[in-house]
């Protein structure tokens, strides 16, 4: 029965039994909680989470990033005339995190670059493509470049190619997943017409009627790109595209080290329409490279690394070569330079 002290109406006395079974309730649902955490750990170390994290995996890929271990290595191949291949030397990729030996890479020696020199070889002096010869092309690529920016912008790929960058570089989820993105930007930039429009030549009046002087934007034909570690898709992948969108055929290395990411771009570009002929990717070591270079003689190499090796190339291809190397240069300052300047320069 109701009490009849002055007690306000909204106070109400509750039984000692509630106070205690509302005590003992925070143990117990603890205990559930706990529970319920070490079968969700359990579940993700099941078979069908392992299969649930595959079917997740884009089409085109070949390795889970989250599954490359030193107990499930990742493979690496090179590609040369229209076909995945494999070599007698293994180079293992030591994971940083704990040491193990988790990624290997086919690196291709001296005595195997036959294929990759013939396969240049068989490129003619005016490109596979030209504005007098097969320009359907020019349309074919602003197709590939649709489809793989398409297939790019899908979030389960970005995450794909991300995670993958962050295996081989230190950067964080963000950064990688920036450069993923620039990359795929690039290709929105040359959809439908404008690789069409990039190959855009010139005509100049001659001095009498009849006369005209014209300029077409011509491919070299075989050409070479040697890329470096930091950027394992954005320097490789824009570099690329960009011989390719002008006619040439490319021989593509990047550094061991990060190349698995390129080599899952270009399975990438295969599964959008890339002719499998257009594109050779070979991992080696810098002397095998070098003996690739001699021997295959492109008419245009694009290198992209130290400036020790840079001056070596500049010698040996004589002058055939476009250098972005890197060390130490001189920097002019005029006598006006403010000291904030040079302070923001890092002088």
């Amino acid at each position: 029965t109701p009490s009849k002290s002055n007690h306000t109406p909204h106070c109400r006395r509750v039984p000692c039994s509630q106070v205690r079974s509302s005590a003992s309730s925070q143990p117990m649902s603890r205990l559930v909680s706990r529970r319920h955490l070490a079968a969700a750990a359990a579940l993700r170390r099941s078979p069908a989470a392992f299969a649930s994290r595959w079917l997740h995996t884009p089409a085109f890929a070949t390795v889970s990033p989250e599954e490359i271990s030193g107990s499930s290595p990742a493979e690496v191949q090179n590609f040369v005339q229209g076909k995945w291949i494999k070599s007698a030397n293994w180079n293992w990729i030591v994971d940083p995190l704990n040491g193990e030996k988790f990624i290997k890479v086919a690196e291709v020696q001296g005595s195997e670059i036959k294929p990759f020199v013939e396969s240049l070889s068989k490129c003619p002096k005016h490109g596979l493509h030209n504005p007098l010869r097969a320009p359907e092309r020019y349309l074919m690529y602003g197709d590939i470049s649709t489809k793989a920016a398409h297939m790019l912008g899908q979030p389960e790929v970005l995450d794909f190619f991300a995670k993958l960058v962050q295996r081989v570089s230190p950067k964080s989820y963000q950064q990688a997943l920036l450069e993923v993105q620039v990359s795929q930007k690039f290709l929105e930039n040359f959809c439908g017409d404008q690789v069409r429009f990039l190959a855009r030549s010139f005509a100049v009046p001659g001095n009498h009627v009849g006369q005209m002087s014209n300029g077409y934007r011509w491919p070299f034909g075989p050409v070479a790109i040697i890329t470096p570690f930091n950027f394992p898709l954005e320097i490789p992948l824009l570099q690329l595209m960009g011989a390719l969108y002008m006619g040439n055929k490319p021989v593509l290395k990047v550094d061991s080290k990060v190349s698995i990411v390129m080599e899952q771009m270009i399975r990438l570009l295969h599964e959008c329409g890339l002719p499998a002929e257009d594109v050779d990717f070979i991992n080696s070591d810098g002397i095998t490279m070098n003996k690739l270079l001699l021997e295959a003689n492109p008419k245009m190499t694009l290198f992209t690394g130290s400036s020790r090796v840079a001056e070596k190339l500049a010698a040996d291809l004589q002058g055939r070569i476009k250098l972005e190397d890197a060390g130490f240069d001189w920097k002019i300052l005029g006598p006006d330079v403010q000291e904030g300047r040079l302070y923001f320069m890092g002088l």
